[in-house]
């Protein structure tokens, strides 16, 4: 039997435990339903905690279920750790490729259903959802480019991250519109097509097309 951790090491090591605890309890139940209609009460029971438990590491339902998608959608930054730096030393052409080589349709498609995007009047609750799970992602990508590349500036990393994340947020939109979240070849094509677009318009600057008349 491995030794219980002293003092402080094992209220850490129970609050971590109690903290993972919850967060599978919640995406067992999502997927169980297929969306996050559970709840405090469920999830305690689910967790085996209190509800008291769950608002200790939580602030509300939605917080737990933003964290679910961010782990979900946390294969991005997985596949990112994973791979060498760039012989070039670009840290755009770094996360580019990472993006372009991740499947990002299946858990678009998780987020889409579970957080209730598919509803055509999307609600302000919903979108914050959604935002902040880019957002958890795109700080801990942040976190290890920073790591990556010492000696650029914060404020860089943190505006191309930003111009990037944001933008797959906004492109979610239009690939929901034109696919309805399917997960298929064609709803692949559409994401890549529109992914391409950020990644240009990232690169090179947002420029008017409109023609003189």
């Amino acid at each position: 039997m491995l030794p219980i951790p002293p003092g402080g090491d094992r209220r850490a090591a129970l609050k971590a435990r109690h903290r993972r605890a919850i967060i599978d309890a919640a995406a067992a139940l999502i997927d169980e339903t297929g969306v996050a209609t559970f709840t405090v009460d469920e999830l305690a029971v689910r967790a085996d905690v209190s509800r008291r438990t769950v608002f200790n590491h939580f602030a509300s339902i939605d917080e737990i279920v933003t964290t679910v998608c961010s782990e979900v959608l946390g294969g991005v930054l997985d596949e990112f750790t994973a791979t060498p730096t760039a012989a070039t030393g670009d840290m755009f052409d770094e996360v580019v490729e990472v993006l372009r080589a991740t499947d990002l349709v299946p858990p678009m498609a998780y987020l889409t259903r579970v957080i209730g995007m598919e509803d055509p009047v999307a609600s302000t609750r919903q979108a914050v959802m959604l935002l902040s799970t880019f957002t958890d992602i795109s700080e801990r990508l942040s976190e290890e480019l920073t790591r990556r590349h010492p000696r650029t500036e914060l404020l860089d990393i943190h505006l191309m991250v930003s111009a990037l994340f944001g933008g797959l947020v906004v492109l979610h939109r239009y690939w929901f519109e034109a696919t309805g979240a399917a997960v298929d070849d064609e709803s692949r094509r559409v994401w890549s097509e529109l992914l391409e677009r950020l990644i240009a318009a990232t690169r090179n600057g947002h420029r008017s097309t409109d023609t003189p008349s």
